[in-house]
């Protein structure tokens, strides 16, 4: 299963209960283009470089977190479920000031 075959619920991403109604599903692809829509919306004419690296570090910072919280700080557990070698977590751990 990959990212994108995975539906969230909007009212789960606000940390509500969830809908039964399948219009309300998201995905986190519809999640990020939401989110950059609104980002180049607010742009207010200014000139942007470097998204690519300002997405990955908002998204990565958030889904590190989670895991680390998932699976209660254990490092090994978390770089076997994000598929990173456990030097590579760490790195990134201390990156985001996780560790």
């Amino acid at each position: 299963m990959t990212v994108n075959d995975i539906a969230i619920h909007k009212s789960a991403l606000n940390g509500h209960l969830s809908s039964s109604d399948p219009q309300e599903t998201q995905t986190l692809r519809d999640s990020v283009e939401k989110a950059m829509n609104n980002y180049f919306t607010h742009l207010d004419g200014q000139d942007v470089t470097n998204i690519y690296n300002m997405v990955l570090s908002e998204v990565e910072a958030p889904l590190l977190e989670s895991v680390m919280n998932h699976v209660k700080g254990n490092q090994t557990r978390a770089s076997i479920m994000l598929g990173l070698n456990r030097g590579t977590l760490r790195k990134k751990l201390k990156q985001y000031g996780l560790l």
